[in-house]
């Protein structure tokens, strides 16, 4: 549990499918291959009819790659294996025969940013600032850069990608589409979050699979397109300047 985990539940047709990390819900690789597992699953089960993706914790959603694994990897081998996790979520989310709604609580970073933008919704709290924060040490959004572009487009894609030192606030996100909705307060997110799941868990599986495929459509070739962006980033993160940019931050993130 201290090295984070996911968790699975399934009533009323709604699966909540919850990742954890003690680090500001960092993904280390096995809770990437967890959670992607945990969504195919739940995308296979009869009985689901719409998926809940969270983190737990009153803090970040999600910090994006996990420092400590980072700095583990030695090898090209090692490094697409990593980041074939966010690889594995993300095609997860997109093949998933139902639909997806993301609860973004708090902060979201790099992979995390990638998560919000893969869900079909997400709703976010007010406080859910997002920043692409890859290129400040050494590698890009590569993996996560095709769901994050597909919902705020190219420009606004490219304008987070080269300004990874900054913060883009919970209704910067709404307004290009990261975030469908924003709310005030964490009750008022869970509110609108379970009324949704509700809502959708009552209408025609066929036709929400049918409509997933519509709004996909474009992407059969992202199992490759994805896996070839894993080799970058795994290729990427072995410079030195990757080394002493991550080793840098969590100096500075130990000040605190």
């Amino acid at each position: 549990m201290n090295d984070g985990y996911v968790k699975h539940a399934v009533a009323d047709g709604i699966a909540t499918v919850t990742f954890h990390h003690p680090k500001s819900n960092s993904l280390p690789g096995h809770v990437l291959r967890d959670l992607a597992d945990a969504i195919t699953r739940m995308g296979a089960d009869p009985a689901v009819r719409v998926i809940v993706l969270r983190s737990d914790g009153d803090k970040a959603f999600c910090a994006g790659a996990s420092f400590d694994e980072l700095l583990t990897i030695d090898t090209a081998a090692k490094g697409l294996a990593f980041f074939s996790g966010f690889a594995l979520v993300i095609n997860a989310i997109r093949t998933a025969p139902c639909l997806v709604i993301g609860r973004v609580h708090g902060k979201a970073v790099g992979g995390g940013v990638g998560l919000a933008a893969a869900c079909e919704v997400s709703y976010a709290h007010s406080g859910s600032s997002a920043r692409l924060s890859e290129l400040a040490i050494g590698i890009g959004p590569f993996v996560v850069g095709p769901a994050v572009e597909r919902k705020v487009g190219t420009g606004a894609f490219g304008f987070m990608s080269f300004t990874p030192a900054a913060w883009r606030d919970a209704e910067w996100c709404r307004q290009h589409g990261l975030y469908q909705a924003v709310f005030a307060t964490v009750e008022d997110l869970d509110q609108a979050v379970d009324a949704h799941a509700r809502e959708l868990a009552g209408y025609s599986p066929d036709a929400m699979r049918e409509l997933k495929r519509v709004l996909w459509r474009g992407t059969e070739d992202w199992d490759s397109l994805l896996a070839e962006r894993a080799a970058t980033s795994g290729r990427l993160i072995l410079s030195d300047f990757a080394v002493n940019a991550i080793n840098r931050f969590k100096a500075e993130a130990a000040k605190r």
